[in-house]
């Protein structure tokens, strides 16, 4: 299947074919770019952490568009999304590993294991950690699945798949179940997030190209 045609898989909003120069990772989010920091994390972003003077959101001369800025010492507040590193683990009968959901969101739900990327790690060291941590399987990371921006959730997703070369499944806090399947039995209804079904999307394009992914349920909003 051609990134073309993924692209155009699926029948909710957000799901055509990216517009203009946005990306395939734009499938990810319904929000249109451009539309500046969320309000839910914008409410958030009072005081600078420079001096603890009130924050103001306009005009800075140099920049390209309104910031926060401090108005007792003019310190500039940046904000950018947080990078969630996730894996696709693939064991040696060629099966995926899904979790279902252990906490809000999506709790009850499958979704490939992953969370935030600590700030003194790498990618690779991350996506084991966090592989580790939910399920109790070691991975050894390989390529990269794809990259899915959720401009909601101020988050960009990086799926990369990996190998399974140890541990034993478990269940944990974060995953109610450790479960594997056959690509032909993904369970797409119950997919968690549209990075999740995105990034299945991808990786059936990449592994089993016999295999066509069923539109994306109006549910996986997420």
């Amino acid at each position: 299947m051609s990134l073309d045609e993924r692209a155009s898989v699926g029948d909710s909003p957000g799901d055509t074919a990216p517009n203009g120069d946005r990306g395939p990772d734009g499938r990810s989010t319904d929000v249109e770019s451009g539309a500046g920091t969320p309000s839910w994390l914008a409410v958030t972003l009072n005081y600078c952490t420079n001096c603890g003077g009130d924050l103001q959101l306009g005009p800075i001369e140099g920049e390209e568009r309104h910031r926060l800025a401090c108005a007792a010492c003019g310190h500039i507040v940046y904000v950018n999304p947080r990078l969630v590193v996730t894996c696709l683990p693939v064991t040696e009968a060629g099966e995926l590993v899904l979790i279902r959901r252990g906490l809000e969101p999506g709790k009850g739900l499958w979704a490939q294991p992953g969370g935030f990327l600590e700030v003194d790690e790498t990618v690779t060291e991350g996506v084991i950690r966090e592989t580790f941590e939910e399920t109790g399987l070691v991975v050894s990371p390989g390529e990269i699945v794809g990259l899915y921006s959720r401009i909601e959730a101020a988050v960009v997703v990086l799926a990369v798949e990996a190998t399974v070369v140890g541990g034993t499944p478990r269940v944990t806090p974060e995953a109610l179940d450790v479960r594997t399947f056959p690509a032909a039995a993904i369970p797409w209804p119950q997919i968690a997030f549209k990075t999740t079904y995105w990034a299945l999307v991808d990786w059936l394009a990449r592994r089993h190209p016999e295999l066509r992914p069923p539109p994306r349920s109006d549910r996986i909003g997420r």
